[in-house]
């Protein structure tokens, strides 16, 4: 499910997206103009805004500029102007997908799927950064205080994933779930060993903790030091 905002002026047919993404389990806001939506899209912080260009108030290429100097949320455009240079100037303005009305709900959530797909993708290739703590996917490297750190492969997976969850409290049936990839769970003890080796080559201990903590009866979480 995805949070959407739906900035359309026509009561119609804001009314029926409103009604079909819902009915595909998204949760749907929606603004009648260029000016609420940019509004509700900075403030409500939405997964993806569907964008209509025809606004009342301000067009809505405008208002996809502007919505870009504060925010990297992803638009996908949904309007009647289907002119190929109209498209590459929303395209180059910052819009995530173009569709062309009139179009099916179910196809354009099969649209918000995709560039939410793309953006998590994206986020997951990206390096991540805590403290002094690099943890980049692509090239599979961590660096501590300008210092590299060897780290077996499961260890590096067991890194990332609570890097990219930083502050969050990770349980260790999760881990062994999604990192060992253990759909009915395994033993604690495995991820209690893999902790330790890892707290070693950070140069901590689980009494002296930096990066590592463990929440008891709960699991970890990675936060800076001092966090």
């Amino acid at each position: 499910m995805a949070q959407v905002l739906v900035v359309e002026d026509d009561v119609t047919i804001r009314s029926s997206l409103i009604r079909g993404l819902t009915e595909r389990g998204h949760a749907v806001d929606s603004a009648p103009t260029a000016m609420a939506g940019l509004k509700q899209a900075v403030a409500g912080k939405p997964d993806v805004v569907v964008l209509d260009l025809g606004l009342p108030d301000l067009d809505g290429v405008d208002m996809l500029r502007m919505l870009r100097g504060v925010s990297a949320v992803p638009v996908v455009v949904a309007t009647a102007r289907d002119d190929e240079a109209e498209i590459v100037t929303v395209l180059d303005a910052g819009a995530d997908d173009y569709v062309v009305k009139p179009f099916g709900v179910a196809q354009l959530d099969a649209r918000i799927r995709a560039v939410l797909r793309r953006g998590a993708e994206d986020a997951q290739s990206q390096a991540v950064v805590v403290g002094g703590l690099s943890v980049d996917p692509r090239s599979r490297r961590v660096v501590l205080d300008g210092r590299a750190v060897e780290l077996t492969p499961r260890e590096f997976d067991l890194l990332h994933y609570l890097a990219a969850r930083a502050g969050q409290v990770v349980g260790k049936r999760e881990l062994l779930t999604e990192v060992w990839q253990l759909p009915y769970g395994g033993a604690d003890k495995t991820v209690d060993v893999h902790l330790s080796w890892l707290r070693r080559k950070l140069g901590e201990t689980a009494q002296e903790p930096r990066y590592l903590w463990a929440v008891r009866g709960v699991g970890v979480r990675l936060a800076a030091p001092g966090f």
